[in-house]
């Protein structure tokens, strides 16, 4: 055992120094070899601490040879038995990690994580000595937060930008992407090509409210200050419902206690506020009712809306990335939470190898109207692919762009992925471009060019035609010049509602005002929008707070009529989130 301490003093004295070692002691190559390397060196710091210098039970491996295949297990081995010196046997925080698959690499990862939880536990949390090598603050964070990350990043190309010397960098980086998770989540269109409506998720919430209260009150019976406000397009309903939400926790477990996990207050976008508030209102009903009970007529029905925030976002990316479904698990078991957060961890970090034919439906996709180009910069258009044909996706484009390679029966074309039903998921696992340059042809039977795009793509008269809806006709501008006054985009007050940072889009309320858009001017609501460049009027999603919501690109978008009562503009301009 002195030996090996040695051979480790040695190791940190020549790398200090520059000096080269023999080869079964030569310093890291890589970063998977230097996040080894540096555990090892802390492990046996942090040993000298607990036990002794140079004092190691007789089974403890010491092994610092990189290129032995047993060095990742020997790390893990002697930090247990580090554990047990610190902790006790059979004692470890709630957060330890240990071991949860058979990959050195996330073996590595959790021992580094475990081995910061000892150091805590024996010089002080966040206290180290000088000689503690250390690593970067995200392998200090959770397990599922972790796993989170890296599929954030391998299927959506989103890296958060939270600073490594972020005050509690874990609450910090989580909180930055629980954006990225709820658009992911309310961005995704079901098999019917439908968006998850938030307002109609509310108005379902605030009905299985009441369904609780009758079930432990009576009918009629309610806690004092009870608002039951029903109509989920009024501006103060979301804050009502919490209220009235808080009302029956106080009545029911006393004041101010509240189950473990609680969270207990809105956020800021409706999506995110629903699934704070159905979250909150699941626990409750477990705790007053049990798990497996709830009022005739519930509306809850989805189970993992039941599980904490990450596990809830990791599911619903994981389902759609790798093939995981969670109707294998039981929502009645009180371990229904429990047993999906280790089953979707467990496949992000050890993930299924397909086979030819697995990948191949996983990459088989159908059109939707999607418009075809012999090029990936859309300049050679070939016609709209019709609806249901199928096809085989093969790459994709680089960074945020949609456009994909694709082949089918007598073509191959490139297609932009979201007017197809390939998932965003499945879409960031093609391999890119890089230096590949596939053959584009288009010989099936509704190839028509190459010629210009008729439109821009997936929107306009042709697609109208193609899915047999009737043109509306364009409002005569000068006609309503006469009747109303022309204000500027900065007369323009958006009220921003939902982004899908996917598609670079965002739902938002308009108002039209007099002057420019100040808080404490009075403006007056938009009726109606239609976009003059595809001769279309724009959709009415939804309303929020009584106004009608819209959906548009970011940027500055022209050639529009936007309709008050007595104003109108002919453009906007909408902020994606970084700059508001």
């Amino acid at each position: 055992m002195r030996r090996h301490i040695l051979k480790l003093m040695a190791v940190l004295l020549c790398a200090a120094l520059g000096l080269t070692l023999p080869s079964a002691l030569t310093a890291q190559s890589n970063p998977f070899e230097a996040l080894v390397f540096d555990a090892r060196a802390d492990l046996e710091l942090l040993a000298d601490q607990v036990l002794g210098e140079t004092i190691r039970p007789p089974s403890w491996a010491g092994n610092i040879n990189l290129a032995s295949e047993t060095v990742v297990t020997d790390l893990w081995y002697d930090n247990e038995q580090l554990a047990n010196a610190v902790f006790g046997p059979e004692s470890r925080p709630a957060e330890w990690i240990g071991v949860t698959v058979p990959i050195n690499e996330i073996i590595a990862r959790n021992v580094r994580h475990d081995l910061e939880l000892a150091a805590d536990e024996e010089f002080g949390i966040d206290q180290r000595p000088a000689e503690w090598r250390g690593a970067v603050p995200v392998l200090r964070c959770s397990r599922i937060l972790q796993n989170t990350l890296t599929v954030l990043d391998r299927f959506y190309n989103i890296r958060p930008a939270t600073p490594d010397s972020a005050l509690n960098f874990c609450f910090s980086i989580q909180s930055e992407i629980e954006d990225e998770l709820i658009n992911i989540v309310f961005g995704t269109a079901d098999a019917n090509g439908n968006l998850p409506n938030p307002f109609d998720l509310l108005g379902a919430a605030r009905g299985d409210l009441e369904r609780l209260a009758d079930e432990r009150l009576g009918l009629q019976t309610r806690p004092e200050g009870w608002n039951g406000e029903r109509d989920s397009n009024t501006p103060n309903f979301t804050g009502n419902l919490r209220l009235d939400l808080e009302l029956l926790a106080d009545d029911q477990t006393g004041i101010g206690t509240r189950p473990g996990g609680y969270i207990g207050l809105n956020a800021g976008s409706p999506a995110s506020t629903y699934l704070n508030l159905r979250f909150d209102l699941e626990l409750l009903a477990d705790v007053l009712l049990g798990i497996e009970t709830r009022p005739t007529g519930w509306q809850g029905a989805n189970a993992i809306e039941r599980c904490e925030p990450l596990v809830r976002s990791l599911a619903f990316i994981v389902q759609d990335s790798l093939d995981f479904s969670i109707a294998e698990f039981d929502p009645a078991s009180p371990n229904f939470c429990a047993d999906v957060s280790t089953a979707v961890n467990s496949l992000v970090e050890n993930p299924p190898v397909l086979d030819v034919v697995a990948e191949e439906i996983l990459y088989t996709a159908e059109s939707r109207y999607a418009f075809s180009y012999l090029d990936v910069g859309a300049i050679d258009y070939m016609g709209v692919m019709p609806a249901g044909i199928r096809f085989r996706a093969l790459y994709r484009n680089y960074n945020e762009s949609t456009m994909m390679f694709v082949q089918g029966d007598n073509f191959a074309v490139y297609v932009d992925r979201r007017f197809t039903t390939l998932p965003e998921t499945t879409f960031r696992g093609l391999p890119t471009l890089n230096d590949a340059n596939p053959l584009a042809y288009c010989d099936a039977y509704w190839c028509n060019g190459p010629g210009p795009t008729p439109t821009p793509t997936g929107s306009g008269p042709l697609l109208s035609i193609l899915v047999q809806t009737t043109a509306v006709s364009a409002p005569n501008q000068s006609v309503l010049a006469g009747t109303k006054r022309q204000v500027s985009w900065n007369n323009v007050r958006v009220t921003y509602v939902f982004d899908n940072l996917q598609a670079r889009t965002a739902q938002v309320t308009l108002e039209l005002c007099p002057e420019a858009a100040r808080p404490e001017i009075t403006c007056e609501s938009v009726m109606q929008v239609f976009d003059n460049t595809t001769n279309t009027q724009k959709q009415v999603i939804s309303q929020f707070n009584g106004l009608n919501v819209y959906e548009f690109i970011y940027g500055y978008t022209t050639n529009l009529l936007i309709e008050s009562e007595t104003l109108f503009s002919q453009d906007v301009w909408i902020s994606d989130p970084t700059i508001r």
